[in-house]
């Protein structure tokens, strides 16, 4: 199997988290190292990779594939750096700060013939897996109206400057924003347009923290809500369809089991509790029936499974540049929409 040599921008939460263990543990990858500014931490994690003390030193290595995964205020500049020094790049959620930035990333790994894929692992959720596999099967009958919650409770302000000082790329719409919008696209596609309504409810905060989104399709009608102040969790998805309904709470493990340091086993890996399956009431060939369904299991390494196909094999990304300026037009018209007090057509 032929290796990706492969380096991250950071070396932070997200690239111990979220990339290095995947990277580490996949036999197609071969994990280089890291660009680490001050702190040096990855060697104490993987002693045989290096810690690059600039971007110019990472790119000028013999590097495949680069994880864009900074601040996302820097993703542009990062990403363009990246595909213009000739490497493959994986670019974190939210792709770029604005449409216009996302459409020049995609351009320019069209042009030099690289692929681009952007970070949604939350595809690979236990929930929203087993959401998909319901709206796939067509058990609730021609959908009527969905609903996504990412929500959590956490009034404290966030220890990281970036994301807490004004910037294009702080607020919430930016950050869990693209997990809710990517999910409803991947499901549905894109709305034929978007209504926003967008908040700043923490005690001094400077940045959004409460989001509102209504996509707006031909018969049906999908709501993306994000908050800091929810003690008590609704469903993560609610979908009612005109034969029946599925609730499904939250319940994917892994980043969770990451954060413990625990490493990605293949078999049991991404196994939800028991207590947390979802209620699908419906019916099916003239029965009603109302009853838990078992959880599909999570994996994010199928990420980076697409990844590496698509790279060795010539397949497309697991989530392509185009995705990501789909997510970024919704946001873009969920703003206008805020600022203008209006549904902004797609």
């Amino acid at each position: 199997m032929k290796k990706i040599k492969t380096a991250l921008l950071s070396y932070g939460m997200s690239g111990k988290v979220f990339h290095a263990p995947f990277l580490d543990i996949h036999p197609g990858f071969e994990l280089l190292g890291s660009w680490e500014r001050s702190k040096k931490l990855i060697q104490a994690d993987y002693p045989s990779v290096k810690s690059y003390p600039s971007i110019e030193d990472l790119l000028a290595d013999d590097v495949d594939l680069v994880i864009v995964n900074t601040p996302v205020g820097t993703h542009f500049e990062y990403a363009k750096k990246v595909l213009l020094a000739g490497k493959h790049a994986v670019v974190e959620k939210a792709f770029t700060t604005t449409v216009a930035e996302a459409e020049e990333l995609s351009a320019i790994a069209k042009e030099k013939g690289l692929k681009l894929a952007v970070f949604q692992n939350r595809r690979w959720d236990s929930d929203f897996k087993t959401v998909q596999k319901i709206i796939n099967e067509g058990t609730l009958g021609d959908l009527v109206e969905a609903e996504f919650h990412f929500d959590r409770y956490n009034p404290l302000l966030s220890p990281k400057a970036h994301k807490e000082t004004v910037n294009d790329g702080a607020g919430i719409l930016k950050d869990l924003g693209p997990h809710l919008i990517d999910q409803a696209v991947c499901l549905f596609g894109s709305p034929k347009s978007v209504f926003g309504d967008i908040r700043y409810t923490r005690e001094n905060s400077l940045v959004d923290d409460w989001i509102d989104l209504l996509l707006i399709y031909e018969n049906f009608r999908v709501r993306l809500k994000a908050s800091f102040f929810v003690r008590e969790a609704n469903p993560a998805y609610t979908i009612h369809g005109k034969k029946g309904s599925f609730l499904k709470p939250r319940g994917d493990v892994q980043e969770d089991d990451l954060k413990l340091g625990k490493k990605p086993n293949l078999e049991s890996w991404g196994t939800e509790s028991e207590t947390l399956k979802g209620l699908l009431h419906t019916e099916i060939d003239g029965k009603e029936i109302r009853e838990k369904i078992p959880t599909l299991q999570g994996n994010y390494f199928s990420f980076f499974d697409g990844v590496y196909d698509s790279i060795a094999n010539n397949k497309i990304e697991p989530v392509t540049a185009q995705d990501g300026v789909k997510v970024m037009q919704i946001i873009e018209a969920a703003i206008a929409s805020h600022t203008q007090q209006k549904v902004i057509n797609f």
